[in-house]
């Protein structure tokens, strides 16, 4: 009783959250864009805080469209000079997390079929645990040559052509191996079923033509599923946290959403997780991930941005950026 409780005011929750949502279409700010891609933004409020916040849709099947990623190598750029080195494409936002130390990236990413950025694979455990280590899987998007996306959780290896993904949440590796071979991940992630001897969760290589990596995943079959505690990614209770956010994600008939909100500011409260992904399951897609956020979070479409970055309105330097470009 208590647990059906428990959904009943959840789901309650959600219906308020969307009803407080309402989208403008804002194409006229932006031209010239194609047909198939378009902008829209909302300045209502959730739970009766302020939100500033805007989403790009794009038709994946649009082959006058490239989606496509760019990197560095030990330097950051800002989201505008990553515009300007790829000849002015139609969409550029930020996508992995990083490094402010190496500057590097700390998630997968993937261009025109090569595997550039990695996951940061193994993590020390902290306090009296100093001599073990967390092995995590962090979400990616990925899209395919045939212009298919996918959501799954990724395992990256600098030594493999191709990363290796599950496409079921895989819980993190508690183990004393700082380095753990490929073999080794792939036998501790196994789940046999019963007595079949059959698996029921493996690694397969994930060969995509584009992808990046962030997390935690957000939608998972059109629910919301948000997979924090499998990819460690925030502790505590940060997945409540209004943050200004960066999230992609993808609907059945294969249309890109790319969102980003303001935070941190009067005007602009930012997103929780939560509000995050019930906004992706409201705007019809089946599976959708988080990206990073905070002072990272920005947009540009033709060369304009569309949110103000929260780092008092100037642009981070990040190390990888997701583009769409017109062929």
């Amino acid at each position: 009783m208590k647990k059906t409780v428990f959904y009943f005011v959840l789901n309650l929750f959600f219906i308020t959250a969307n009803a407080q949502t309402k989208w403008v279409n804002i194409d006229s700010l932006y031209q010239p864009l194609p047909a198939s891609m378009h902008v829209y933004k909302s300045t209502g409020t959730l739970d009766g805080k302020p939100n500033i916040m805007y989403y790009v849709t794009a038709d994946l099947k649009d082959k006058n469209l490239k989606f496509t990623t760019d990197t560095t190598f030990k330097r950051r750029l800002t989201p505008d000079q990553f515009y300007q080195k790829n000849d002015h494409p139609l969409l550029v936002v930020n996508c992995s997390f990083f490094s402010f130390a190496t500057n590097q990236n700390l998630n997968v990413v993937i261009k025109d079929g090569k595997l550039l950025g990695y996951n940061e694979q193994t993590i020390p455990a902290k306090r009296k645990d100093t001599l073990t280590y967390f092995h995590s899987f962090f979400g990616a998007l990925g899209i395919s040559k045939q212009r298919n996306a996918d959501v799954a959780w990724v395992y990256s290896d600098s030594s493999k052509r191709f990363p290796y993904a599950s496409e079921t949440p895989v819980p993190s590796i508690h183990d004393s191996v700082s380095n753990p071979s490929w073999d080794y991940i792939n036998r501790s992630t196994t789940i046999i079923q019963g007595h079949t001897g059959k698996s029921s969760r493996s690694f397969k290589k994930w060969k995509m033509q584009t992808a990046i990596g962030g997390g935690p995943v957000l939608l998972q079959n059109g629910e919301i599923k948000i997979t924090n505690n499998e990819e460690r990614k925030f502790g505590g209770k940060a997945i409540n946290n209004h943050e200004p956010r960066t999230a992609i994600g993808y609907t059945k008939d294969q249309k890109l959403i790319i969102l980003v909100c303001e935070g941190r500011s009067d005007s602009a409260a930012g997103l929780t997780l939560i509000q995050e992904a019930e906004i992706f399951k409201d705007l019809n897609c089946i599976e959708a991930l988080n990206l990073d956020g905070g002072g990272s979070s920005c947009m540009m479409i033709n060369g304009k941005e569309t949110n103000i970055p929260s780092s008092k309105g100037v642009q981070r330097a990040v190390p990888s950026v997701f583009l769409i470009k017109k062929k």
